[in-house]
Protein backbone atom coordinates (compact mmCIF):
# COMPACT_ATOMS: atom_id res chain seq x y z
CA UNK A 1 0.00 0.00 0.00
CA UNK A 2 2.89 2.55 1.08
CA UNK A 3 4.67 1.72 -2.52
CA UNK A 4 1.39 2.57 -4.31
CA UNK A 5 0.16 5.58 -2.56
CA UNK A 6 3.90 6.61 -3.42
CA UNK A 7 3.60 6.18 -6.76
CA UNK A 8 -0.02 7.82 -6.79
CA UNK A 9 1.85 11.13 -5.40
CA UNK A 10 4.22 10.63 -8.28
CA UNK A 11 2.11 10.40 -10.89
CA UNK A 12 0.36 13.37 -9.82
CA UNK A 13 3.46 15.29 -8.95
CA UNK A 14 4.86 14.48 -12.66
CA UNK A 15 1.22 15.62 -13.94
CA UNK A 16 0.58 18.81 -11.88
CA UNK A 17 4.48 19.70 -13.05
CA UNK A 18 2.88 19.35 -16.84
CA UNK A 19 0.43 21.02 -16.38
CA UNK A 20 2.37 24.25 -15.41
CA UNK A 21 4.69 23.91 -18.13
CA UNK A 22 1.88 24.23 -20.94
CA UNK A 23 0.28 26.84 -18.53
CA UNK A 24 0.95 30.03 -16.80
CA UNK A 25 4.11 28.47 -14.79
CA UNK A 26 3.21 30.41 -11.34
CA UNK A 27 -0.45 30.50 -11.53
CA UNK A 28 -0.32 34.47 -12.59
CA UNK A 29 1.06 36.62 -15.60
CA UNK A 30 2.93 39.58 -14.28
CA UNK A 31 3.91 42.27 -16.70
CA UNK A 32 6.30 45.35 -15.40
CA UNK A 33 5.72 49.10 -17.14
CA UNK A 34 9.49 50.78 -16.44
CA UNK A 35 9.49 53.97 -17.64
CA UNK A 36 9.78 57.98 -16.58
CA UNK A 37 7.28 59.23 -14.79
CA UNK A 38 9.00 62.17 -13.07
CA UNK A 39 11.26 63.84 -15.46
CA UNK A 40 11.41 65.10 -18.31
CA UNK A 41 8.93 62.29 -20.44
CA UNK A 42 6.48 61.95 -17.55
CA UNK A 43 3.80 63.52 -20.28
CA UNK A 44 5.46 61.91 -22.87
CA UNK A 45 4.96 58.28 -21.55
CA UNK A 46 4.87 58.20 -17.47
CA UNK A 47 1.67 57.09 -15.70
CA UNK A 48 -0.69 57.39 -18.69
CA UNK A 49 0.94 54.01 -20.49
CA UNK A 50 0.24 52.86 -17.17
CA UNK A 51 -3.55 53.26 -17.70
CA UNK A 52 -2.70 51.90 -21.26
CA UNK A 53 -1.37 48.66 -20.24
CA UNK A 54 -4.23 48.12 -17.80
CA UNK A 55 -7.08 48.95 -20.54
CA UNK A 56 -5.38 46.04 -22.53
CA UNK A 57 -5.41 43.55 -19.73
CA UNK A 58 -9.27 44.50 -19.24
CA UNK A 59 -10.33 44.65 -22.80
CA UNK A 60 -8.89 40.87 -23.43
CA UNK A 61 -10.75 40.17 -20.21
CA UNK A 62 -8.38 40.40 -17.18
CA UNK A 63 -6.79 37.17 -17.35
CA UNK A 64 -5.07 34.88 -19.89
CA UNK A 65 -4.86 30.70 -19.79
CA UNK A 66 -7.34 31.39 -16.47
CA UNK A 67 -4.69 32.96 -14.32
CA UNK A 68 -4.95 36.62 -13.78
CA UNK A 69 -2.65 39.54 -15.14
CA UNK A 70 -1.06 41.80 -13.42
CA UNK A 71 0.15 45.17 -14.33
CA UNK A 72 3.32 47.00 -12.15
CA UNK A 73 5.30 49.76 -12.44
CA UNK A 74 8.37 51.84 -11.32
CA UNK A 75 10.00 55.03 -12.00
CA UNK A 76 13.69 54.50 -14.00
CA UNK A 77 13.90 58.49 -13.85
CA UNK A 78 16.28 57.93 -17.05
CA UNK A 79 18.78 56.19 -15.21
CA UNK A 80 20.28 52.91 -16.89
CA UNK A 81 21.63 51.77 -13.49
CA UNK A 82 18.49 52.27 -11.20
CA UNK A 83 16.59 50.63 -14.37
CA UNK A 84 19.28 47.75 -14.22
CA UNK A 85 18.39 47.20 -10.86
CA UNK A 86 14.62 47.38 -10.67
CA UNK A 87 14.69 44.56 -13.77
CA UNK A 88 17.10 42.35 -12.49
CA UNK A 89 14.78 42.55 -8.92
CA UNK A 90 11.35 42.40 -11.19
CA UNK A 91 12.58 38.73 -13.29
CA UNK A 92 14.72 37.46 -10.18
CA UNK A 93 12.04 38.03 -7.06
CA UNK A 94 8.76 39.31 -8.02
CA UNK A 95 8.03 36.66 -10.93
CA UNK A 96 8.09 39.84 -13.89
CA UNK A 97 7.35 37.75 -16.73
CA UNK A 98 7.52 40.82 -19.25
CA UNK A 99 8.26 44.38 -18.99
CA UNK A 100 7.56 46.95 -21.43
CA UNK A 101 7.41 50.86 -22.35
CA UNK A 102 11.35 51.70 -21.55
CA UNK A 103 11.52 55.45 -22.07
CA UNK A 104 14.77 56.20 -23.03
CA UNK A 105 17.31 54.44 -25.24
CA UNK A 106 20.40 54.26 -23.04
CA UNK A 107 17.81 52.36 -20.31
CA UNK A 108 15.70 50.39 -22.91
CA UNK A 109 19.33 48.75 -24.16
CA UNK A 110 20.48 48.68 -20.81
CA UNK A 111 16.71 46.39 -19.87
CA UNK A 112 16.93 44.50 -23.26
CA UNK A 113 20.50 43.32 -22.31
CA UNK A 114 19.20 42.28 -18.99
CA UNK A 115 16.10 40.75 -20.39
CA UNK A 116 18.46 38.65 -23.37
CA UNK A 117 20.21 37.49 -19.98
CA UNK A 118 17.00 36.36 -18.21
CA UNK A 119 15.87 35.01 -21.12
CA UNK A 120 12.62 37.04 -20.24
CA UNK A 121 10.24 39.05 -23.23
CA UNK A 122 10.98 42.84 -22.88
CA UNK A 123 8.81 44.89 -25.40
CA UNK A 124 9.72 49.14 -26.10
CA UNK A 125 7.51 51.37 -27.18
CA UNK A 126 8.78 54.84 -25.17
CA UNK A 127 12.22 54.57 -26.58
CA UNK A 128 13.56 55.21 -30.33
CA UNK A 129 17.35 54.07 -31.32
CA UNK A 130 16.88 51.07 -33.98
CA UNK A 131 19.88 49.61 -32.35
CA UNK A 132 17.44 47.47 -30.44
CA UNK A 133 16.43 45.48 -33.15
CA UNK A 134 20.13 45.72 -35.13
CA UNK A 135 23.21 45.31 -33.07
CA UNK A 136 21.46 45.33 -29.95
CA UNK A 137 19.18 43.10 -31.11
CA UNK A 138 17.79 39.92 -28.68
CA UNK A 139 15.66 36.62 -29.67
CA UNK A 140 12.99 38.06 -26.87
CA UNK A 141 12.85 41.77 -27.44
CA UNK A 142 10.33 43.76 -29.33
CA UNK A 143 10.06 47.12 -30.58
CA UNK A 144 6.67 48.84 -31.13
CA UNK A 145 5.92 51.63 -31.57
CA UNK A 146 8.40 53.84 -33.74
CA UNK A 147 11.98 54.15 -33.95
CA UNK A 148 14.82 56.63 -35.28
CA UNK A 149 14.44 55.44 -38.71
CA UNK A 150 10.67 56.01 -39.10
CA UNK A 151 10.88 59.26 -37.70
CA UNK A 152 14.04 60.21 -39.91
CA UNK A 153 12.15 59.15 -43.25
CA UNK A 154 8.52 61.40 -41.98
CA UNK A 155 9.94 64.28 -40.59
CA UNK A 156 13.37 64.59 -42.24
CA UNK A 157 12.55 63.38 -45.59
CA UNK A 158 9.00 65.52 -46.00
CA UNK A 159 11.20 68.90 -45.37
CA UNK A 160 14.26 68.29 -47.16
CA UNK A 161 10.88 67.82 -50.29
CA UNK A 162 9.84 71.10 -49.32
CA UNK A 163 13.02 72.87 -49.60
CA UNK A 164 14.55 72.50 -46.59
CA UNK A 165 17.78 71.38 -48.07
CA UNK A 166 20.07 72.14 -45.20
CA UNK A 167 19.86 71.41 -41.94
CA UNK A 168 21.67 72.15 -38.39
CA UNK A 169 20.90 69.88 -35.60
CA UNK A 170 20.13 70.14 -31.70
CA UNK A 171 20.57 67.13 -30.25
CA UNK A 172 20.26 65.18 -27.29
CA UNK A 173 23.41 64.19 -25.58
CA UNK A 174 22.77 60.04 -25.52
CA UNK A 175 22.46 57.38 -28.13
CA UNK A 176 18.62 58.40 -28.99
CA UNK A 177 19.84 61.71 -30.00
CA UNK A 178 23.25 60.53 -31.79
CA UNK A 179 21.24 57.69 -33.58
CA UNK A 180 18.13 60.28 -34.84
CA UNK A 181 20.47 62.92 -35.86
CA UNK A 182 22.83 60.42 -38.06
CA UNK A 183 19.58 58.64 -39.83
CA UNK A 184 18.12 62.01 -40.50
CA UNK A 185 21.04 63.51 -41.67
CA UNK A 186 21.48 60.66 -44.44
CA UNK A 187 17.53 61.76 -45.50
CA UNK A 188 18.62 64.72 -45.99
CA UNK A 189 22.00 63.72 -47.53
CA UNK A 190 20.36 61.39 -49.64
CA UNK A 191 17.60 63.95 -50.67
CA UNK A 192 20.25 66.53 -52.06
CA UNK A 193 20.11 68.49 -48.98
CA UNK A 194 23.20 69.13 -46.52
CA UNK A 195 24.20 69.44 -42.78
CA UNK A 196 26.16 72.63 -42.05
CA UNK A 197 26.82 71.93 -38.10
CA UNK A 198 25.35 70.23 -35.28
CA UNK A 199 25.23 70.75 -30.98
CA UNK A 200 24.88 68.05 -28.18
CA UNK A 201 22.96 69.01 -25.28
CA UNK A 202 22.33 67.61 -21.60
CA UNK A 203 19.11 66.09 -21.35
CA UNK A 204 16.76 67.76 -19.12
CA UNK A 205 18.09 71.15 -20.28
CA UNK A 206 16.78 73.90 -19.13
CA UNK A 207 18.49 77.05 -20.68
CA UNK A 208 19.26 76.52 -25.06
CA UNK A 209 20.56 80.22 -26.00
CA UNK A 210 24.02 79.05 -26.38
CA UNK A 211 22.88 76.13 -28.71
CA UNK A 212 20.06 77.91 -30.70
CA UNK A 213 22.40 80.82 -31.68
CA UNK A 214 24.68 78.80 -32.73
CA UNK A 215 21.81 77.29 -34.96
CA UNK A 216 20.40 80.86 -35.76
CA UNK A 217 23.94 81.73 -36.90
CA UNK A 218 24.54 78.42 -39.56
CA UNK A 219 22.10 80.21 -41.26
CA UNK A 220 20.38 76.52 -41.98
CA UNK A 221 17.13 76.24 -43.18
CA UNK A 222 15.98 73.70 -41.02
CA UNK A 223 16.73 73.02 -37.10
CA UNK A 224 16.70 69.65 -36.35
CA UNK A 225 15.42 68.85 -32.91
CA UNK A 226 16.73 65.64 -31.86
CA UNK A 227 15.53 65.96 -28.97
CA UNK A 228 12.36 64.72 -27.08
CA UNK A 229 9.52 65.63 -24.10
CA UNK A 230 10.21 68.37 -22.23
CA UNK A 231 13.74 69.19 -23.74
CA UNK A 232 12.24 69.54 -26.99
CA UNK A 233 8.93 71.91 -25.71
CA UNK A 234 11.42 74.22 -24.16
CA UNK A 235 13.90 74.50 -27.07
CA UNK A 236 10.94 75.37 -28.79
CA UNK A 237 9.93 78.00 -26.52
CA UNK A 238 13.16 79.86 -26.35
CA UNK A 239 13.35 79.89 -30.55
CA UNK A 240 10.15 81.47 -30.54
CA UNK A 241 11.87 84.48 -28.12
CA UNK A 242 15.10 84.36 -30.49
CA UNK A 243 12.89 85.22 -33.06
CA UNK A 244 14.43 82.05 -35.19
CA UNK A 245 10.91 81.33 -36.71
CA UNK A 246 10.10 84.72 -37.77
CA UNK A 247 13.97 85.18 -39.54
CA UNK A 248 12.87 82.73 -41.56
CA UNK A 249 14.03 79.21 -40.25
CA UNK A 250 12.01 76.29 -39.42
CA UNK A 251 12.30 74.17 -36.37
CA UNK A 252 11.56 70.24 -37.33
CA UNK A 253 11.01 68.44 -34.10
CA UNK A 254 11.95 65.15 -34.76
CA UNK A 255 10.50 63.41 -31.87
CA UNK A 256 7.30 65.60 -30.64
CA UNK A 257 4.02 64.01 -29.81
CA UNK A 258 0.20 65.40 -29.21
CA UNK A 259 1.28 65.34 -25.13
CA UNK A 260 3.78 67.66 -25.85
CA UNK A 261 1.75 69.60 -28.69
CA UNK A 262 -0.85 70.29 -25.64
CA UNK A 263 1.44 71.20 -23.24
CA UNK A 264 3.32 73.70 -25.26
CA UNK A 265 -0.18 75.24 -26.73
CA UNK A 266 -0.77 76.08 -30.01
CA UNK A 267 -0.35 79.39 -30.46
CA UNK A 268 3.47 78.02 -29.85
CA UNK A 269 3.25 74.71 -31.93
CA UNK A 270 1.59 75.67 -35.13
CA UNK A 271 3.07 74.49 -38.07
CA UNK A 272 5.70 72.23 -36.91
CA UNK A 273 6.02 69.02 -38.73
CA UNK A 274 6.32 65.77 -36.77
CA UNK A 275 5.31 62.15 -37.23
CA UNK A 276 4.07 59.65 -34.91
CA UNK A 277 2.45 56.18 -35.05
CA UNK A 278 -1.09 57.12 -33.93
CA UNK A 279 -3.43 59.80 -33.96
CA UNK A 280 -6.66 59.73 -31.92
CA UNK A 281 -8.60 61.82 -34.37
CA UNK A 282 -7.64 59.88 -37.30
CA UNK A 283 -10.96 57.85 -37.60
CA UNK A 284 -13.96 56.08 -35.81
CA UNK A 285 -11.53 53.50 -34.10
CA UNK A 286 -9.17 55.78 -33.00
CA UNK A 287 -11.71 58.05 -31.87
CA UNK A 288 -13.34 55.40 -29.92
CA UNK A 289 -10.25 54.42 -27.83
CA UNK A 290 -9.08 58.19 -27.49
CA UNK A 291 -12.24 58.67 -25.40
CA UNK A 292 -11.75 55.71 -23.51
CA UNK A 293 -8.45 56.84 -23.08
CA UNK A 294 -9.66 60.40 -21.73
CA UNK A 295 -11.81 58.98 -19.73
CA UNK A 296 -9.34 57.50 -17.33
CA UNK A 297 -6.33 60.11 -17.85
CA UNK A 298 -8.12 63.14 -18.74
CA UNK A 299 -5.47 63.75 -22.29
CA UNK A 300 -5.80 61.96 -25.54
CA UNK A 301 -3.14 58.85 -25.80
CA UNK A 302 -0.14 59.75 -28.40
CA UNK A 303 1.60 56.73 -29.98
CA UNK A 304 3.68 55.60 -26.83
CA UNK A 305 0.30 55.03 -24.96
CA UNK A 306 -1.51 53.66 -27.99
CA UNK A 307 1.84 51.72 -28.12
CA UNK A 308 1.98 50.50 -25.29
CA UNK A 309 -1.84 48.88 -25.31
CA UNK A 310 -0.74 46.88 -28.11
CA UNK A 311 2.23 45.60 -26.90
CA UNK A 312 0.25 44.37 -23.61
CA UNK A 313 -2.71 42.98 -25.84
CA UNK A 314 -0.35 41.24 -28.58
CA UNK A 315 1.92 39.37 -25.79
CA UNK A 316 -1.61 37.93 -24.08
CA UNK A 317 -2.80 36.79 -27.46
CA UNK A 318 1.02 35.21 -27.75
CA UNK A 319 0.54 33.92 -24.63
CA UNK A 320 -2.75 32.49 -25.32
CA UNK A 321 -2.25 31.06 -28.96
CA UNK A 322 0.99 29.34 -27.21
CA UNK A 323 -0.94 27.95 -24.55
CA UNK A 324 1.79 28.55 -21.94
CA UNK A 325 4.32 31.57 -20.88
CA UNK A 326 7.06 29.99 -21.79
CA UNK A 327 9.47 32.84 -22.85
CA UNK A 328 10.41 30.49 -26.08
CA UNK A 329 6.97 29.86 -27.01
CA UNK A 330 5.96 33.63 -26.56
CA UNK A 331 8.74 34.95 -28.29
CA UNK A 332 7.95 32.74 -31.74
CA UNK A 333 4.63 33.68 -31.55
CA UNK A 334 5.06 36.98 -31.02
CA UNK A 335 6.91 37.09 -34.16
CA UNK A 336 4.43 35.05 -36.46
CA UNK A 337 1.20 36.84 -34.71
CA UNK A 338 0.29 39.31 -37.46
CA UNK A 339 -0.87 42.25 -35.39
CA UNK A 340 -4.10 44.34 -36.04
CA UNK A 341 -5.31 46.26 -33.23
CA UNK A 342 -6.34 50.29 -32.89
CA UNK A 343 -2.57 51.18 -33.10
CA UNK A 344 -0.60 48.28 -35.27
CA UNK A 345 -3.19 48.11 -37.80
CA UNK A 346 -2.20 45.19 -40.57
CA UNK A 347 1.31 45.49 -38.16
CA UNK A 348 4.00 42.32 -38.92
CA UNK A 349 7.08 41.30 -37.00
CA UNK A 350 10.43 40.70 -38.56
CA UNK A 351 12.44 38.29 -37.49
CA UNK A 352 14.64 41.05 -35.88
CA UNK A 353 11.73 41.60 -33.42
CA UNK A 354 10.88 45.02 -35.32
CA UNK A 355 6.91 45.57 -35.46
CA UNK A 356 6.26 47.46 -38.68
CA UNK A 357 3.12 48.99 -39.15
CA UNK A 358 2.27 52.33 -41.14
CA UNK A 359 3.14 56.17 -39.60
CA UNK A 360 1.93 59.08 -39.71
CA UNK A 361 3.36 62.36 -41.26
CA UNK A 362 1.45 65.51 -39.19
CA UNK A 363 1.66 69.37 -39.33
CA UNK A 364 0.09 71.27 -36.04
CA UNK A 365 -2.90 73.43 -36.54
CA UNK A 366 -3.50 77.14 -36.15
CA UNK A 367 -4.99 77.90 -33.63
CA UNK A 368 -7.98 78.91 -35.51
CA UNK A 369 -8.46 75.47 -37.32
CA UNK A 370 -8.91 73.45 -34.27
CA UNK A 371 -12.27 72.46 -33.83
CA UNK A 372 -12.18 70.60 -30.44
CA UNK A 373 -9.83 69.81 -27.84
CA UNK A 374 -7.05 67.90 -28.64
CA UNK A 375 -7.82 68.50 -31.90
CA UNK A 376 -4.02 69.71 -33.19
CA UNK A 377 -3.24 68.02 -36.23
CA UNK A 378 -3.47 68.01 -40.24
CA UNK A 379 -2.78 64.42 -41.63
CA UNK A 380 -0.31 65.19 -44.42
CA UNK A 381 0.35 61.76 -45.21
CA UNK A 382 0.46 58.66 -44.49
CA UNK A 383 3.85 56.19 -44.55
CA UNK A 384 3.86 53.01 -45.43
CA UNK A 385 5.32 50.50 -42.78
CA UNK A 386 7.92 49.20 -45.10
CA UNK A 387 9.26 52.59 -46.21
CA UNK A 388 9.33 53.80 -42.49
CA UNK A 389 11.56 50.79 -40.91
CA UNK A 390 14.88 49.33 -42.28
CA UNK A 391 14.60 45.95 -43.54
CA UNK A 392 15.20 43.41 -41.23
CA UNK A 393 17.75 41.68 -43.68
CA UNK A 394 19.58 45.33 -43.83
CA UNK A 395 19.14 46.05 -39.55
CA UNK A 396 22.75 44.54 -38.78
CA UNK A 397 20.52 41.78 -36.05
CA UNK A 398 22.85 38.85 -36.10
CA UNK A 399 19.63 36.91 -34.41
CA UNK A 400 17.93 34.27 -36.35
CA UNK A 401 14.28 33.41 -34.84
Amino acid sequence: MRKSLIASLAFLLASSTAVLADGASDGKVKIGILNDQSGVYADFGGKSSVEAAKMAVEDFGGKVLGVPVEIVDADHQNKPDIASNIARQWYDTEQVDAIMELTTSSVALAVQAIAKEKKKIDIVTGAATTDLTGKACSPYGFHWAYDTHALAVGTGGALVKQGGDSWFFLTADYAFGYSLEQQTSDFVKANGGKVVGSVRHPLSNQDFSSFLLQAQSSGAKVIGLANAGLDTSNAIKQAAEFGITQGGQHLAALLFTLAEVHGLGLDAAQGLTLTEGYYWNLDDKSREFGKKFFARTGKMPNMIHAGTYSAVLQYLKAIDKAGTDDTDAVAKQLHELPVDDVFGRGGTVGPNGRMIHDMYLLQVKKPADSKEPWDYFNVLATIPGKEAYIDPAKSGCTVTN
